[in-house]
């Protein structure tokens, strides 16, 4: 009996220890890996419920207010636009929920933290490896959805009028910005929660802040070129009507662009870029063929509000609060090296915690979505207060919505659920109420 017990002593006995070890680690891993993975499941159905209602209010008869501009063929065709776009969603949704739960509950975060870490690279050169696959897996992921809905769902309704060249090139040049800006970025993060210690999210918060500011402010010079032909509007009336209302409300303005939007679809936009002295008012060529020059000046107008009541002010400090919230709990994060093996994400690290809070804020992407769409609602309606007042352009801005609308088929008072989950703008409907009033 001596010897039989001296061998459980030895390395019979640490490995049983070992493997009881393991045994609870696998206990305590999966509960936490699939209750976060169940509350993910939860938050897709509830959006998923969403859109079905809004599939199912597309029947109602509508408003009085819009049907000068939905008559009866039209209204069909918006309902079957409308339909094709939130199956096709429905569909995209689901498929990027499976590919994420079968990489990540098949170990598939693990193995690529695992296979990362054997190239021997240091911590910041093995987290841009591991955070960029993951960037282009999920571009990989996205982009056949991406394809079926610029070549199959627009264009079957007429709105696409990108070609596969277009289309491609848009995509190498996002690519290339996106390592080009966040790769040096997202490396000097990686480095600052390795070096920094415990003041590293303030540094990583003043960095991004900062990083966010230079790219805004150069956007309309370096950027916007790289994907459309920007040329300034021709001297006329409509360029002069514009300079004297921005003079009149003190609006300072470096140009107005004129975009070939039309290269890439009918729709119709128009929106302002850049920061202090170097704004500038973006047109579309699709607005400017579709609109009156009373029209587009309302519409202009409704866009000087958003500057003068202070939303993109508003817009520009909530991001960055949210930069600061994001830094402040992946360092929370970090603090508990536990959480990151108990998600099955692999060892401890800034890398895979990055991918652990992503997943954990994943769950308040709801409720926070909703919160901010209301917020931007409410901007929407004081900016066409603003046009109101300032440019008399209640009747023009409300024709112009309503031709907007129109050809592009919106939903002009779809279900109040989805207009909470998904609208950043107020139902046309209501807007057009709003201004009669």
């Amino acid at each position: 009996m001596g010897p039989i017990r001296h061998a459980t002593r030895g390395p019979t006995r640490r490995a049983l220890r070992c493997a009881a070890g393991r045994a609870t680690v696998a206990r305590v891993t999966m509960p936490w890996r699939d209750l976060v993975a169940v509350l993910l499941v939860a938050e897709a159905a509830v959006r998923a419920g969403v859109d079905v209602l809004a599939l199912r209010a597309l029947d109602a008869p509508v408003p009085d207010v819009v049907r000068d501009v939905y008559p009866a063929e039209r209204v069909q065709r918006m309902r079957d636009y409308a339909g094709a776009r939130l199956r096709f969603g429905l569909v995209a949704s689901a498929v990027r929920l499976v590919v994420l739960l079968g990489f990540w509950l098949g170990g598939g975060f693990a193995a690529l933290d695992g296979w990362t870490r054997t190239l021997g690279w240091g911590p910041v050169a093995t987290g841009v490896v591991y955070l960029g696959a993951l960037a282009v897996g999920q571009g990989i992921v996205g982009l056949p959805l991406r394809w079926w809905s610029t070549f199959v769902v627009e264009a079957r309704f007429g709105f696409n009028r990108t070609t596969p060249r277009t289309f491609w090139a848009d995509t190498a040049k996002g690519v290339a910005l996106g390592v080009a800006l966040g790769g040096p970025l997202l490396a000097t993060v990686l480095w600052l929660f390795a070096a920094a210690g415990a003041t590293a999210w303030l540094w990583c918060w003043a960095l991004a802040t900062a990083w966010i500011v230079v790219v805004q402010y150069v956007a309309p010079t370096w950027l916007l070129p790289l994907f459309h032909r920007c040329t300034p509007l021709a001297d006329g009336p409509l360029r002069d009507a514009i300079l004297a209302y921005a003079a009149r409300v003190g609006f300072p303005l470096a140009g107005v662009m004129v975009i070939d939007g039309s290269r890439r679809s009918t729709k119709a936009n128009a929106f302002f870029t850049g920061f202090g002295a170097r704004k500038r008012i973006a047109l579309f060529d699709t607005l400017l063929a579709t609109l009156s020059p009373e029209e587009i000046l309302a519409v202009l107008a409704h866009e000087v509000g958003h500057y003068r009541r202070r939303h993109v002010l508003i817009g520009l400090v909530l991001g960055v609060a949210q930069l600061g919230v994001t830094f402040g709990l992946l360092a929370l994060v970090l603090r508990v090296p536990a959480l990151v093996p108990a998600l099955g994400l692999g060892a401890p690290s800034v890398h895979t915690a990055l991918v652990a809070f992503a997943l954990l804020s994943g769950l308040v992407d709801l409720p926070l979505g909703i919160a901010l769409h209301a917020l931007s609602r409410r901007h929407e309606r004081q900016a066409d207060a603003f046009a109101v007042q300032t440019a008399d352009a209640g009747r023009a801005l409300a024709s112009a919505l309503k031709t907007l609308a129109a050809d592009s088929l919106s939903v002009p008072a779809p279900h109040p659920a989805y207009v909470a989950v998904h609208h950043t703008h107020p139902p046309l409907a209501e807007r057009l109420r709003a201004l009669g009033a």
